[in-house]
């Protein structure tokens, strides 16, 4: 990829995983224009960063809210989408406002931002679309329901708009990480295996957005294969495996 001279708006970039992917296009040349709802993180990240690059606030659960954000960032070759939220969750110890947080922020937010995008995307017949879906997405998975059932949708619309627009001059890519080391997985209690810094996590996302010919990736790839071989196994085999917490 020839990234030179390139404009990305990146959503979810004032930590974490975003915040550190921002400085990997800055630093090959792409024009960024970063979002999330703390002003604050994300005045401090265009100082930081190496390129040029602005900022635009944007809380992604109010649709007319991105389409405003998305009017402001102007024209540009790309969109990544890495907002998310996420609290451990139980079946029996359900709570509607996180759930309904989780659905909100992780799915509806990156459907929100992809719908502001793709209709001028088409159009030109040119750009990139990249969403963050999560090994989790892959199946079912005891103490994670809300956060699992959103993942499994961000992977559906990539899914979808990768068969509608494969064959078109629009890139979508979804990427699927493990257990990153941010806020989020803070809250959990339990061992996080192949857990990543945040810097790792984004070398292989941007290795990803730079293969032109790839869709999905998932990763530590060892780890992943343990997700990935699970779609295949028979219920009893799957369930026997990851069997919830006492």
């Amino acid at each position: 990829m020839d990234w030179q001279g390139k404009r990305y708006w990146i959503v979810g970039a004032s930590e974490g995983l975003g915040r550190a992917l921002a400085h990997k296009l800055s630093r090959v040349g792409v024009e960024l224009v970063v979002s999330a709802r703390s002003e604050d993180r994300l005045k401090s990240l265009v100082d930081e960063l190496p390129g040029k690059a602005t900022y635009v606030t944007v809380d992604v659960s109010d649709l007319k809210a991105v389409e405003a954000a998305r009017e402001e960032v102007g024209e540009i070759d790309g969109v990544v989408y890495l907002a998310g939220v996420y609290w451990p969750m139980k079946s029996s110890e359900w709570d509607s406002t996180q759930a309904e947080a989780m659905a909100n922020i992780n799915y509806l937010g990156a459907s929100r931002v992809v719908g502001s995008v793709i209709g001028d995307f088409t159009a030109r017949d040119r750009g990139h679309i990249v969403v963050t879906s999560s090994l989790t997405a892959f199946r079912g998975l005891p103490g994670t329901i809300g956060y699992t059932a959103s993942k499994a949708a961000v992977m559906s619309l990539a899914e979808c708009m990768y068969a509608d627009l494969r064959k078109t001059g629009v890139r979508v890519q979804v990427v699927n990480p493990g257990f990153i080391k941010t806020q989020l997985t803070e809250k959990n209690d339990f061992d996080m295996p192949f857990i990543m810094e945040p810097d790792a996590a984004a070398t292989e996302v941007f290795d990803h957005m730079n293969n032109p010919t790839r869709f999905k990736k998932s990763f530590p790839t060892v780890f992943s294969w343990l997700f990935r071989v699970g779609q295949f196994l028979p219920d009893w085999a799957y369930y026997g495996i990851f069997r919830p917490k006492d």
